[in-house]
């Protein structure tokens, strides 16, 4: 055994967990998927099962599937069994437990999250060890799902966002000759109605292994119930299930709306059909309204069908750009023949929804806790828009902070006049007159206050998306180039347009 693969060997105790060299191990890991990706390619199923088998039973892809089980944001969310990985030692232990021989999945804890349509998500919470299995087969499914994926699906793949579904979107349907006529899609309980059959049948993995999953069941409220369908909310390996599931249909559309050569000098006839999709929302588009009702809309639900899904008749419609549609929380409109994306009126009505609530919430709490509270929120709201026309919606969510900001301070000195709670909560900051602010204690060099302030929308920069290559592969090496030169182009500078979001 040489001295990396000493470094990567499985081991019971504490310091071998904090020793295992995680760059030879995902190097490892990432040879292995190369080799996975190109065997597809090849169309050598046998080569790439073989290769799927080598990973899965390796100590690299073992290990790395436990730290992301313990990294992640549900680490201390436990299955029914209760039990949370959080030592050294138990990390080590668990590495040895992800084998296949006498593996059986346990049932899942059904829990439900609130919705925005004020219904109920139900989702499936797998034990920590079913959790790591599913990290570790997904290892070796990812490189395979990613080399048949449709080439414009961006939700829950590597690498691509919602942003680069929105900015395919804008290429479609921005120019003048572009099409005019909009399908928007949704699937019904997409997750919750995959028919297993067709997974079983269709995705190229473990089916032993994939169909106890499958019908694993749930338990709620002390009782088992069983699973005859649809892949759970809450799996690891459910989000690329879905897409495998997805994949297929931006090729049937391209094949079935081709454009067609109309003899006699007439030209071509182009029926202007493009697809995007993120997750089970999509859109397509084409030439008139009787294209996508009668054409593209039942191929798209025979397509479904064979999975056990279907459309969602409330939610599926057929839409004019002059009048606009929202896709992924924003609205596309064509204005006099400009073509502008803006946060959509429901995103903004349910984030100052939010932002009220948190305020409520802090009515007693120190100046700088709201702002801590405020600020993670408003970021990751300006953030996700910060690509599209939305400088007007930052300067009114500014403004509605600053009347509910208002209230909160009045509310909590009564006694007081306007101009003493004023000077109390905001204060001459970065060039603004009056920013809400709290001082918690830290000084700059000079021995200035180095104030911690709300973030103010309006003054994010709006910037330009740059939409990932349609053909990128984050498994491929010959991309490896294209992803760093990216990563490195949209990096934020060392300047932070914003103050930290804790004192430092």
């Amino acid at each position: 055994m040489n001295a990396a693969q000493a470094a990567c060997a499985p081991s019971g105790d504490a310091p071998q967990w904090r020793q295992i060299d995680w760059r030879h191990c995902a190097r490892d890991v990432r040879r292995l998927q190369a080799r996975i990706v190109k065997a597809t390619r090849e169309g050598r199923q046998g080569r790439a099962n073989a290769l799927q088998w080598l990973l899965t039973h390796s100590f690299s892809g073992r290990a790395l599937a436990v730290k992301r089980v313990t990294d992640n944001a549900g680490k201390e969310t436990s299955g029914i069994d209760g039990a949370v990985w959080r030592s050294p030692e138990t990390k080590a232990r668990a590495i040895g437990l992800l084998r296949r021989r006498g593996y059986r999945p346990q049932p899942l804890r059904r829990v439900y999250i609130p919705k925005a349509n004020r219904k109920w998500r139900p989702l499936g919470i797998p034990t920590m060890h079913d959790r790591a299995m599913q990290a570790l087969y997904l290892l070796a499914l990812d490189p395979i799902a990613e080399t048949t994926a449709d080439r414009n699906s961006y939700g829950f793949r590597p690498m691509r966002s919602t942003a680069d579904a929105i900015e395919q979107a804008f290429k479609l349907l921005s120019r003048k000759s572009a099409p005019v006529w909009v399908l928007e899609g949704d699937i019904v309980s997409c997750f919750d109605r995959i028919s297993h059959a067709w997974l079983l049948d269709n995705v190229p993995t473990d089916k032993a292994i994939l169909r106890g999953w499958l019908k694993a069941g749930y338990v709620e409220r002390g009782t088992v119930f069983a699973t005859e369908e649809g892949t759970p909310q809450g799996g690891v390996i459910s989000p690329v299930l879905a897409n495998m599931t997805l994949d297929g249909l931006e090729r049937a559309l391209q094949r079935a709306f081709p454009r067609k050569d109309l003899g006699q000098g007439r030209g071509k006839y182009n029926p202007k059909v493009n697809f995007v999709r993120y997750a089970d929302d999509f859109i397509i588009t084409g030439a008139s309204r009787d294209v996508l009702e009668h054409e593209v809309r039942p191929l798209v639900e025979r397509f479904l069908a064979v999975r056990g899904l279907m459309l969602s008749s409330e939610k599926t419609r057929v839409s004019h750009i002059d009048e606009g549609f929202t896709f992924l929380g924003q609205h596309v409109r064509k204005y006099n023949g400009k073509l502008l994306v803006t946060p959509s009126r429901q995103n903004v009505h349910a984030f100052l929804q939010k932002v009220r609530a948190i305020i409520r919430a802090n009515g007693a709490a120190a100046q700088a806790d709201l702002i801590h509270a405020l600020n993670r929120v408003i970021l990751g709201w300006v953030m996700y828009h910060r690509h599209i026309v939305a400088t007007r919606t930052f300067r009114k969510v500014d403004h509605v902070l600053w009347h509910r900001l208002w209230r909160w301070a009045r509310r909590r000195h009564q006694e007081k006049t306007a101009e003493w709670v004023l000077h109390r909560y905001w204060h001459p900051v970065d060039g603004r007159s009056w920013r809400f602010a709290a001082d918690v204690g830290n000084r700059t060099p000079e021995g200035r206050v180095d104030w911690l302030t709300l973030v103010c929308a309006n003054k994010t920069p709006i910037r330009r998306h740059l939409k990932i290559r349609a053909e990128a592969h984050p498994y491929d090496p010959g991309w490896r180039a294209y992803f760093q030169d990216r990563r490195s182009a949209t990096r934020p500078s060392r300047r932070r347009p914003h103050p930290p979001l804790s004192p430092s």
